[in-house]
């Protein structure tokens, strides 16, 4: 099932940045070695992976997404405006020497096979949106919610898991999480711990 998927691909690390498949990511391209990325990239498949940097490591986290240029604009200061729709998530096996600019890497996709199929896992989808409207409204986070009812399950679980204001060890836990019951329950469980927490800080204070 992956053999339509290159197993070597230009990375772009970015922190902060946790991109699922079957979510979109708008990006603002600016620096040279990311426009050399995106141009040669336009030439060839229009593939490019993103990946989480892990600072405390001062390299990459080993999981990322593969996504395909959906939308390309150039803008007249110089910037490339794109937007990557993401199609499955990739294993990180090596870096390879090049004369770029930019990163490359080998990557394998075996791991995130589910990725490529719908869901038929069995999900309490609304005992989990209930925990979410609580947490994101503690967090003063709106969001349009008769747009993203609209969403299908795959695709709500995702958006979560990349909006979520979590710290970036926790967004990188939900995207290695294999199976979307256990991405789900990971994001539930994180949201618990932060609401747990902002309850019992609030009744010290009382």
């Amino acid at each position: 099932m992956t053999k339509k998927f290159p197993n070597q691909i230009p990375i772009f690390p970015l922190s902060g940045v946790i991109y699922f498949p079957n979510t979109n990511l708008p990006l603002n391209i600016f620096e040279q070695r990311y426009l050399d990325l995106v141009n040669d990239t336009m030439r060839k498949d229009k593939l490019i992976g993103m990946i989480q940097s892990n600072k405390k490591k001062e390299d990459v986290y080993n999981v990322g997404c593969l996504g395909k240029i959906s939308d390309f604009r150039k803008s007249g200061d110089g910037r490339i405006l794109i937007n990557l729709t993401g199609l499955i998530r990739f294993e990180v096996l090596e870096e390879i020497n090049n004369s770029k600019l930019y990163r490359e890497f080998k990557v394998n996709y075996n791991k995130f096979n589910s990725d490529l199929k719908p869901s038929s896992e069995d999900i309490d989808i609304k005992k989990l949106m209930e925990l979410v409207k609580v947490f994101f409204k503690k967090n003063g986070i709106l969001l349009n919610w008769k747009e993203f009812d609209k969403l299908d399950k795959i695709q709500k679980i995702n958006t979560l898991a990349m909006i979520a204001p979590i710290t970036n060890e926790e967004k990188q836990k939900l995207l290695e999480s294999i199976t979307l019951q256990e991405k789900a329950k990971n994001l539930q469980d994180i949201m618990s711990f932060y609401l747990h927490e902002t309850d019992t800080k609030n009744q010290t204070i009382q």
